[in-house]
């Protein structure tokens, strides 16, 4: 069987602009600089961010890498084997819009099978790991996002869309595809992790003013 996997057209240079050196000196002051190479995360993901901006797939090129490497003073290999492990770390290109469907077992008790279709459906992509047609969704299966009590949820590069069914999904991706981004939170009537409807218990919002004892 071949796999149709490519390896990505590397750009030949990398540099940070403006933004990025602001993040990078506020991340750098927060290290001693012997333990400078503790930043290598922060400036691959501003790395990825910057990315995202330019050319609108949010992603890190091995020279990014490689600046990060040098800026850090580190083995470039120990700056790949993180951007590698974590799947938070994009290295390859992926579409304007990266949709993540977590599918451990409390999304996938509440429906994440259906948001899943439903991003497909969607986006005409037909499996996890692939980007649609016209270049603007990636789809990607992920682990446990934390979010667990506003089960299913689908994030979107770093908003967390909760609450999710297949219609909710599917009118995310059509405003997605229109150039709106919703803001993200619950799909439903709730506030935060709150029962849907409002809150059930602790109702009031003031106890009784304590006496004091002399």
């Amino acid at each position: 069987m071949t796999s149709s996997w490519k390896p990505a057209e590397q750009p030949e240079s990398f540099s940070f602009d403006a933004a990025s050196e602001a993040e990078i000196q506020t991340v750098l002051a927060k290290y001693p600089p012997a333990r400078k190479a503790s930043a290598v995360m922060p400036l691959l993901y501003i790395a990825q961010r910057q990315m995202g901006r330019m050319t609108g797939s949010a992603w890190i090129p091995l020279v990014a890498m490689d600046e990060i490497a040098q800026r850090l003073e580190m083995a470039a290999i120990r700056v790949y084997e993180v951007a590698s492990f974590y799947t938070m770390f994009n290295t390859q290109p992926i579409g304007r819009y990266h949709l993540q469907v977590c599918t451990t077992t409390p999304c996938w008790l509440r429906g994440s099978d259906d948001v899943t279709q439903a991003c497909k459906k969607a986006t005409g992509i037909t499996s996890f790991g692939e980007t649609s047609q016209d270049g603007l969704f990636t789809l990607t299966q992920v682990e446990c996002l934390g979010a667990c009590s506003n089960a299913p949820i689908l994030q979107v590069d770093d908003d967390f869309y909760e609450d999710m069914d297949a219609s909710s999904t599917e009118a995310l991706i059509a405003a997605l595809r229109d150039g709106t981004r919703p803001p993200p939170g619950p799909a439903i009537n709730r506030n935060g992790s709150a029962p849907e409807g409002g809150r059930k218990t602790l109702l009031e919002t003031a106890g009784p003013t304590p006496s004091v004892t002399q």
